[in-house]
């Protein structure tokens, strides 16, 4: 595998320094920094990445996304992690959420009881939708 620039300062300039359990160790001229070839890994589309943030915003905790997804609730929380995504609190709603086809979410939205006091978003699910609408508990 080749190293096209230091993780650390993104320069050019760096040396080969030794072997680290079977893996090249390289050190930057500019900045000093130790790094090894990044190992390969299975790399999530950003599409997953975004969706899962997403619906994380909306109220769905990390297990939910995963079933949703098929994405790693551990991923899920370590990219919430990585950008420092606050969810906003409001307690008196919460969130739920269906999953149509587009002629099952038509006929959802036809009957106006469906769409009666409560907040909803729809988002593209890859070949369906989901809808998440918010509620007032019920006390």
């Amino acid at each position: 595998m080749n190293i096209e620039s230091c993780p650390n300062c993104n320069s050019n300039s760096y040396i080969k320094s030794g072997i680290i359990k079977n893996r090249q160790r390289y050190k930057c001229k500019k900045c000093n920094y130790f790094f090894t070839v990044n190992k390969i890994g299975k790399k999530i589309d950003d599409y997953y990445v975004n969706k899962s943030l997403q619906l994380y915003l909306e109220g769905l905790t990390y297990r939910e996304i995963e079933r949703i997804l098929g994405v790693s609730h551990v991923s899920i929380m370590n990219w919430v992690k990585k950008y420092n995504i606050k969810r906003p609190y409001n307690s008196n709603y919460h969130p739920s959420y269906k999953i149509f086809n587009a002629a099952e979410l038509s006929s959802y939205f036809q009957d106006p009881k469906n769409i009666k006091g409560a907040g909803v978003v729809v988002t593209e699910l890859g070949d369906k939708f989901m809808l998440i609408k918010w509620e007032r508990f019920r006390d």
